[in-house]
Order: C-alpha cells, then sequence, then structure tokens
C-alpha cells in the first residue's frame, strides 16, 4: 500500500485524501494504471483551486491471502487493517477492478464483502474497470455500482472502463477528466462528513461500527436477550 503527496504545500488546508483501491493482479496492471491516472487528474484538478491532494494505493494482489482468511473467520490481519483505517479516513475513493468472466475480479468483489457496511457510508467513489474486450463495458455500471449502493457511499456520476483498444484512445482521457472533476466537486461539498456529523444515528448501524456512539444500547432488555441467546427474564406474579 503506498502513498504519495500529488501537489506541494499551498494552503493551510488539510489535503484531500484520496484511497486508490486496485483489483489488478499484474504488474504493471492497466487496472492499477487507470486508477493512478483518474487520481492523477484529480491532483491536478485540485492544484488549480488551491487544494492538496494526498493519494494512499491499496492494491488487493498484496492483501489475497488476508481477505481469505476474512472471508472464512472474520479475523482481519494487519495489513487488512490498514486498508480498513484507510478507506475510514479518505475523503474520496477510487475503486478500479478488472473484469473477468462478465463480472469484477472476485478478489476486488471479496475485499468489498469482507468490509464493515458502514464504514464507507456517504463517502464519494469513482467507478473504474478494464477488460480484454468492450463487450464487459456495462460491467461498472450493471454489477459495481449495485455494490456500491448497497454500502451507501456517494458514486460520481461518470464511471470508467477502458478496453485494449481504449488507451489511445481521445474518449477516455475526457471521461477520466470528467469523473476526477466530479470526484473533487464531491469531497469539496464535504457532504460525507456532513452527513458522519449531523445525521449518523438516522442510519441502521451494524453493531460497534459506529465509533462507540451506539454502545449506549440496552443490552439487558428482553429483546437484546433473546438476539443473542439468552432468555428474558422471568415475569413477576
Amino acid at each position: 500500500m503506498e502513498q504519495r503527496d500529488e501537489t506541494s504545500p499551498m494552503t493551510d488546508e488539510r489535503p484531500y485524501r484520496v484511497v486508490i483501491v486496485s483489483g489488478g493482479t499484474g504488474d504493471p496492471s492497466t487496472t492499477r494504471m487507470l486508477a493512478d491516472r483518474a487520481a492523477d487528474r484529480v491532483g491536478a484538478l485540485a492544484k488549480r483551486r488551491g487544494r492538496q491532494v494526498t493519494v494512499s494505493t491499496i492494491d488487493l494482489r498484496e492483501l489475497a491471502t488476508e481477505i481469505t482468511t476474512a472471508l472464512v473467520s472474520r479475523l482481519l490481519g494487519p495489513r487488512l487493517e490498514h486498508a480498513v483505517e484507510l478507506l475510514g479516513d479518505a475523503d474520496g475513493i477510487i475503486a478500479s477492478a478488472p473484469v473477468y468472466k462478465a463480472e469484477p475480479s472476485g478478489l476486488f468483489s471479496s475485499f468489498f464483502h469482507v468490509l464493515d457496511n458502514d464504514l464507507l457510508i456517504a463517502k464519494p467513489v469513482v467507478l473504474a474497470a478494464t477488460a480484454g474486450t468492450a463487450r464487459h463495458a456495462l460491467v461498472v455500471d450493471g454489477q459495481m455500482r449495485s455494490l456500491f449502493a448497497y454500502l451507501r457511499t456517494l458514486v460520481a456520476p461518470t464511471s470508467l472502463f477502458a478496453a485494449s483498444e481504449d488507451w489511445n484512445v481521445s474518449a477516455l482521457g475526457q471521461r477520466v477528466d470528467r469523473a476526477a472533476f466530479e470526484l473533487l466537486l464531491l469531497m469539496e461539498s464535504g457532504f460525507a462528513e456532513k452527513v458522519r456529523d449531523e445525521s449518523w444515528k438516522s442510519y441502521q448501524h451494524e453493531f460497534g461500527s459506529a465509533g462507540g456512539t451506539e454502545l449506549d444500547v440496552d443490552l439487558e432488555s428482553d429483546l437484546m436477550r433473546l438476539a443473542t441467546g439468552g432468555s428474558a427474564r422471568p415475569r413477576e406474579s
């Protein structure tokens, strides 16, 4: 997992934290290249507006063993825990997946399956995918977008897809520019922070996932005792 600063210091404001999640398994990886290209544009556009961007990268091929362990045991290894921390602190995410057999790679999907359902609420996301043929172009909006809707993220309107023949076509660059600008605007809006600051308690969270704010739940009520395998208290006669 890498971190880099996209611009030199320009203001006293905190840099936007963009996290790339790359499901590519090759080295070099076109999946990673597409995400890097989008992140570079976010940095360049932010610089024009007097802001900084720091970019961290989660390469899922480095986490494959820990992702598998988490799927069967729910136990997170140290690298996976660090990835969760990066995503929890992210202002924006670029999620890039290779497409195999008309769906995102199993490694990519499995990573998001093991994340807490509350981790990415309201976070801005650009979706990206690569494949060997344009026949897979609808995978991004047909499958990836629904996954991130379930995770309650704020997905940018423009998604990115690159088949082998797209890399030297100007249309890809135009889509990257548009997606990068959308991500920057969503981060500038502060929507995710406002949701967490002002309406976090209105969401139905998994127990223990809301940073402790839900720990005032009465665990000794009859309903909670039954839900955790206990028995209700005997009624007084």
